[in-house]
């Protein structure tokens, strides 16, 4: 009796019990419902603030359905004539990765490393099952309507490598990014290199959004200050106007990635037949929309041509980097050995690859079709994209790590001393000192030109 009494009646997770798999399976069907309903109470809500709505509370959901799908990569039909939409809306599709990614985390920390399958699985059947749900109920007639085996592929898809990526992140094993830098002899592949080029690869993307941030802002100054093309849009109601704010919002990620392929110069399609970049602007009939009225007008490019500064400028930071790396100094803690100057040229031309196949695989998800035939596809040109990124990069990247390094392990870098301050207090002990000197040298010019100081 007394033992059974010491036994305790619920076992914690992670214990000899283990976490229940149908706990798993709730977590995925909570996490796919929790971001069905971030899309859905907005559309909601325009319904209610719509006077004379066409559809019922029915179509609202399909609608939120398909915007979910939507924003899981999966391509749906419009219209009578089933025109294609396969335009992703990013900042949909990245809520709903944030998500898997902490679930995904958080199934793996309970169950631990002894069973590392049997959660992530569960997990994702949950989030599958709530798909599958929502893809059969958005597939009947409709303005909108799902393509359920399509939709279906790219919800699995993507739930399966956010949530192994998560389960991945937290194992306490390093994860190599970079395994095809192993194969490298020791000679050309020393310490710190791999995780060196990531860094700077992530600079170096990091500073192309920037240059795409800034592209957008500065076409929508030109765009208020001369009027635009798009104000017809502020003439329809308040609900009307809303529904294109937040859409426009949705989409927003979607139009800063355009401006990074417009500021790497190959720039973008909205339509067949049709260009937009810094050489040159051919555009036909534009659908009327908020970020439709950021295009530039028709003709050369004139002074837009200096959009092409933005990815240099984006490419010194990843030089920086790359060249102390090259240089022994990776932190301000710890040290390590110069690399050889091909190592460096190899290491940057690395970060070079690694950031255009990135940028050719974003710009190939910002982009998709919005019809049939003339809208078949807008967006960046995947290839041109990944080429141009890399080719700024490089451009940049190899001269730049190599000054950074040469200067770095010159013998006048050398000979700072060992007990030289840093930080703010050396800044403040450097500018006290250049004080002081200024100071006397006035005193002794002035002691000279009253006659009164040495002759030399």
């Amino acid at each position: 009796m007394t033992q059974l009494m010491d036994r305790p009646i619920l076992e914690a997770p992670g214990q000899s019990g283990g976490y229940p798999v149908l706990a798993d399976l709730l977590t995925g069907v909570r996490t796919a419902l929790v971001g069905l309903a971030v899309v859905t109470v907005p559309v909601l809500g325009l319904w209610i603030v719509t006077p004379y709505a066409d559809s019922g509370a029915a179509g609202v959901t399909r609608l939120a359905g398909v915007l979910w799908l939507l924003g899981h990569g999966g391509p749906v039909l419009r219209g009578s004539r089933d025109a294609p939409l396969t335009v992703t809306p990013l900042l949909l599709g990245a809520l709903a990765a944030v998500r898997l990614y902490r679930a995904g985390a958080g199934v793996a920390a309970r169950r631990g490393l002894r069973s590392r399958w049997g959660g992530p699985l569960a997990l994702w059947a949950g989030y599958w099952a709530v798909a599958v749900g929502v893809a059969l109920n958005c597939a009947g007639a409709g303005p909108f309507r799902s393509r359920v085996l399509p939709d279906l592929l790219a919800v699995g898809l993507l739930a399966a490598l956010v949530t192994a990526v998560g389960v991945r992140s937290a194992r306490p094993a390093p994860v190599t990014v970079l395994p095809l830098l192993d194969r490298i002899p020791a000679d050309w592949r020393p310490t710190g290199v791999a995780a060196a080029v990531r860094r700077a690869a992530g600079a170096a993307g990091a500073g192309l959004v920037a240059a795409g941030g800034v592209s957008v802002s500065v076409a929508a100054l030109d765009t208020v200050a001369g009027g635009g093309h798009g104000t017809a849009l502020l003439r329809g109601g308040p609900a009307a106007l809303l529904g294109l704010l937040l859409l426009t919002v949705v989409l927003l990620p979607n139009a800063v990635l355009w401006g990074a392929a417009y500021a790497l110069g190959p720039g973008f399609k909205v339509g067949t037949g049709t260009l937009v970049s810094p050489g040159g602007t051919e555009l036909g009939p534009v659908p009327e929309f908020p970020l439709f009225a950021l295009l530039p007008q028709e003709g050369p490019g004139g002074w837009r041509l200096a959009v092409l500064v933005l990815p240099l400028l984006a490419g010194l930071v990843p030089a920086v980097l790359l060249g102390r790396a090259a240089a022994g100094r990776c932190s301000r803690y710890e040290d390590g050995d110069p690399w050889r100057p091909a190592v460096t040229v190899v290491a940057a031309l690395a970060a070079a690859l690694l950031l255009g196949a990135g940028a050719a695989a974003l710009g190939w998800l910002s982009g998709g079709a919005l019809a049939g035939e003339r809208m078949a596809w807008l967006g960046p040109v995947p290839w041109w994209t990944g080429l141009a990124a890399a080719g700024w990069l490089a451009l940049v990247a190899v001269p730049g790590a190599l000054l950074v390094r040469h200067r770095a392990l010159s013998p006048r870098a050398d000979r700072t001393p060992a007990h030289a301050p840093v930080g703010y207090a050396g800044l403040a002990v450097c500018a006290r000192r250049s004080a002081l000197r200024l100071r006397a040298r006035t005193y002794v010019l002035v002691l000279r030109l009253s006659g009164r100081g040495p002759a030399d």
